[in-house]
């Protein structure tokens, strides 16, 4: 299984977000995924937007603090535990 690090160092906005994610994975189902946590968590489980079969790294992510005052890392760490393949650092 291959990996595929996304970088968060530089993104200030949730949309930054989506636009590396989807730049990077290049995922199956881009063109009708929602952008947005709920989106995230239907792709994680084969939906739009599914990675398909990868180790998902996630680096950087301290600077997501600062969508949302932290709900959405909070979010997204939620949402990610369900998956061993995805991680966060």
């Amino acid at each position: 299984m291959r990996t595929i690090e996304i970088d968060c160092a530089s993104v200030r906005t949730e949309a930054e977000f989506w636009q590396r994610y989807l730049d990077i994975v290049r995922p199956q189902g881009a063109d009708i995924f929602g952008r947005n946590l709920d989106a995230f968590d239907d792709a994680l489980a084969g939906g739009p937007g599914c990675p398909g079969e990868i180790q998902l790294r996630f680096i950087h992510t301290s600077h997501l603090k600062r969508l949302r005052a932290g709900a959405f890392l909070e979010s997204l760490k939620e949402i990610i535990s369900d998956y061993p393949s995805i991680s966060l650092s």
